[in-house]
């Protein structure tokens, strides 16, 4: 495994978190996060807002991987289409590189990063804090962004070490 950078996105209508963690097979690194606040304007002046944002990121950080919160939809369907809406205009915005997409469940970034899909928003950005030796914890938005950039690092060393395994079988 190569050094990757990967950048986390946590999708949202008026809050789009965003984190960007470099990964090699030993050593995961915090590059940088943030949130892009979209809550002004009309929806689709907020869409516009989140793909112009999220495009200068990438175009400023480079990412060769993209990992994503997938939509769920709990109580009101507007809003979780509103929602999609956003999570497709942050994804169309890294279509101008040649970058893998990962999709993750928010259960499943949960589980990875806390050991437990039913963990609390604080309970996410304690562990994202700890495991990138943060000074001091991201908003929310972006633990959220960065932890789903770290499920996708521990699912990408889980696949290599698979690999190495299989590789060992075969040799023998």
């Amino acid at each position: 495994m190569t050094k990757q950078r990967i950048l986390g996105i946590d999708p949202g209508s008026r809050l789009t978190g965003f984190g960007i963690i470099d990964v090699d097979v030993k050593l995961t690194t915090y590059v940088a996060s943030g949130s892009v606040q979209s809550a002004r304007g009309s929806f689709p002046e907020r869409l516009q807002l989140i793909f112009q944002s999220i495009g200068e990121i990438v175009a400023e950080y480079q990412p060769q991987i993209v990992a994503i919160e997938s939509v769920f939809v709990h109580k009101n369907a507007g809003s979780a289409l509103k929602l999609g809406q956003a999570r497709a205009a942050a994804l169309c915005a890294t279509f101008c590189m040649a970058a893998e997409v990962h999709e993750y469940a928010p259960r499943e970034i949960k589980q990875a990063i806390v050991g437990t899909g039913a963990a609390t928003k604080e309970q996410v950005q304690h562990m994202v804090t700890s495991l990138l030796s943060l000074d001091g914890a991201p908003s929310a938005d972006a633990a959220d962004a960065l932890a789903a950039a770290l499920c996708c690092a521990h699912r990408q060393r889980m696949h290599v070490r698979l690999n190495d395994v299989a590789e060992m079988r075969v040799i023998r």
